[in-house]
């Protein structure tokens, strides 16, 4: 077999942010302000990166929770700021996370974590799910002042790891994610975690399941 290296996303991919829900319900009186929130973070993260403004998630992720606040004129005080942002750094991964990375494992691929979380947050984060034996390497794309889709952070893993983009593929239930990494030479497979449609401007992946086992079935059949 010729390896192929599987990188993952962490945040909605591996672990299951549904927890969060119920911390937003009680800050802002609906849980669906959850994802108001991480979409403001994923969109301030992009602006930061496209106009080279060195942060980290972990700050990004206060940083659009007060303005998530300010927008909705709710007074908010710095412990619940804290609990939402502990329970961000304690997600549980979703219940076909464990049995699918063990799976690609005993087929012979190395499994690693790609994110934009800073190396301080994915440590916890992997931790916290249980998941360190499960992932050969973690590689936060703070090391190099950038954040996903951009190319130098599908570049920076390939350097890390010693190998061709090519031999690379990412698994993402972001379709900005994947379109990124597969314009940086890497290949991707898609999970559809939230039922939207992948953008039609992006390009496609080759795999696109509804779980991480059909997808680890599909990349044992395509890259062994």
């Amino acid at each position: 077999m010729k390896q192929t290296v599987v990188l993952f996303d962490i945040n909605e991919t591996v672990l299951n942010l549904q927890m969060l829900r119920p911390k937003f319900k009680d800050l802002f009186g609906d849980e669906n302000f959850m994802d108001t929130w991480f979409a403001m973070l994923l969109h301030t993260s992009t602006v930061s990166l496209v106009t080279s403004v060195k942060t980290d998630f972990g700050t990004l992720s206060r940083i659009t929770l007060e303005s998530l606040a300010s927008k909705l004129s709710v007074n908010v005080t710095n412990q619940k700021l804290d609990d939402v942002l502990n329970t961000f750094a304690s997600l549980p991964p979703h219940d076909d996370i464990k049995p699918a990375l063990a799976q690609l494992r005993s087929a012979g691929f190395k499994v690693v974590a790609l994110s934009n979380s800073s190396r301080n947050l994915i440590t916890k984060q992997i931790t916290n799910a249980g998941l360190n034996e499960y992932f050969d390497e973690v590689i936060s794309v703070e090391e190099v002042n950038t954040f996903k889709p951009s190319f130098d952070a599908y570049k920076f893993a390939s350097e890390k790891l010693k190998c061709d983009a090519s031999d690379l593929r990412l698994v993402a239930t972001h379709d900005w994610d994947t379109h990124g990494a597969m314009c940086a030479g890497l290949k991707a497979a898609y999970i559809n975690r939230t039922g939207s449609i992948y953008n039609p401007l992006y390009r496609k992946t080759d795999i696109n399941e509804l779980t991480m086992g059909a997808v680890v079935e599909q990349i044992i059949l395509t890259d062994a």
